[in-house]
């Protein structure tokens, strides 16, 4: 077999950030680096908002499709945010996964545990799951960040750096610690990490190394002198 055709095995990477922190920002910035990776596409009962399309975004669900499948044990995780049901269905990693394509998953430090525990039970995932926490450099920073969103009041913003207290604590359970600096050194540092780990022995495979027996040309009889 050709050395091309060897393709190590995909990876599944996870990442997760507290808010703020700059987590969608470096999955955006990862995928467009890596044409090869794909991100996992999540159900959701919300409506699809202008210019989101069913399969690409999301998996727009009704209410009851998203509940027959909960209690079918499809999904891998799911949790209710604002009174919309989100789940990751197992199916969509394992399929992807099986097709040879590294997948990308954005998630928060709860889904990220129950993620590790669902992986534990199934080999194919725990084989292919990489994760990584990002964070930035202190609490004032991450602070600094998220006032310059403008997208939160006060309130909010203090019950997130609030969260993000908790969520960082559990860093030591990832793979894999990024602290944000900026966003190129940010994806450099996480393109180093999807390398390292293409390079494991456990998802690689060496070249065959036959030794081949070459024909060497007789030697040519010297001519004796008279």
């Amino acid at each position: 077999m050709n050395m091309a055709d060897k393709k190590p095995a995909p990876l599944l990477i996870l990442i997760s950030a507290p808010s703020g922190a700059g987590k969608t920002t470096l999955c955006e910035m990862l995928l467009a680096a890596r044409p090869d990776m794909t991100r996992a596409v999540t159900c959701t009962t919300r409506a699809p908002r202008p210019g989101e399309k069913d399969g690409v975004d999301y998996y727009f669900l009704k209410a009851e499709d998203f509940l027959r499948r909960l209690q079918a044990g499809n999904f891998l995780e799911h949790a209710t945010v604002y009174g919309n049901s989100y789940g990751l269905l197992k199916q969509e990693l394992l399929g992807k996964l099986r097709a040879g394509k590294d997948v990308l998953l954005n998630v928060d430090v709860q889904g990220a545990a129950t993620i590790r525990a669902a992986a534990e039970e199934e080999p194919e995932l725990k084989r292919a799951l990489v994760t990584v926490f990002l964070t930035t450099p202190s609490l004032e920073i991450l602070e600094a960040r998220l006032k310059n969103r403008n997208a939160d009041d006060p309130s909010v913003i203090k019950k997130r750096l609030a969260s993000a207290k908790q969520e960082v604590a559990q860093w030591k359970n990832f793979d894999y610690l990024v602290i944000s600096t900026s966003k190129s050194e940010d994806l450099r540092r996480t393109l180093a990490v999807v390398e390292a780990e293409k390079m494991r022995v456990a998802r690689s495979q060496a070249p065959d190394m036959e030794y081949v027996t070459l024909e060497l040309p007789a030697k040519a009889e010297r001519k004796t002198k008279n």
